[in-house]
């Protein structure tokens, strides 16, 4: 997993950060932990982006695919090795981590204060039971990749069991929805601005 942390994050040895865990896309699964900081938050912090967050970024072996118990053993790793605010925990994915990000909000909607969700999908079954969970969810209307059609499904579908979701089409983009979004600095304020506590 590599992990970044935020400025000032050793200036105050009281002071417990919000924690961001990216989910990559299937191009960055392997065994160099490099890959995946090509796209997302770490690529914005690593540009000078000041984003207070401990960003936590995990890595899915070649052939695989994220599963809860990945998602599930970073925010435990991370929440043992730095100082976490378990009130502000927050997930964000793209494409394949798309997919990796709805789930976790379905099976581990008691963990998570947010979400910010890029080009995925998923099985709309059972996603009311992230009702509680904020979501921004953003796709591009011209991917042949992931179709849109695979996050209208997801966002009807939670809209209709009562959840918060923020939707974004990028009208003229393809699959890449994640260098606007991750670019925005509107995005990561959104996130900040959930507490579960405050469900």
């Amino acid at each position: 997993m590599l992990v970044a942390l935020p400025e000032g994050y050793e200036a105050d040895a009281e002071r417990r950060w919000p924690l961001l865990v990216f989910l990559h896309g299937a191009g960055e699964r392997g065994d160099s932990l490099a890959a995946v900081g090509v796209h997302g938050p770490l690529k914005e912090r690593r540009e000078g982006r000041d984003l207070p967050f401990v960003i936590a970024a995990p890595q899915v072996p070649e052939g695989g695919r994220w599963t809860m118990g990945r998602v599930a053993a970073a925010m435990d790793a991370a929440q043992e090795a730095y100082r976490i605010d378990a009130d502000r925990v927050y997930v964000t994915g793209l494409s394949m981590g798309g997919y990796g990000a709805w789930e976790a909000i379905e099976r581990l909607p008691e963990r998570i204060a947010a979400a910010l969700i890029v080009c995925g999908g998923g099985n709309p079954i059972g996603i009311g039971a992230a009702r509680e969970v904020p979501v921004w969810n953003v796709h591009g209307a011209l991917d042949s990749v992931v179709p849109i059609s695979q996050s209208t499904a997801m966002v009807s579908r939670l809209r209709a069991s009562g959840g918060d979701v923020r939707f974004t089409v990028y009208p003229d983009a393809g699959h890449d929805a994640w260098t606007e979004t991750y670019a925005n600095p509107e995005v990561y304020a959104w996130l900040l601005s959930h507490r579960r506590s405050e469900r």
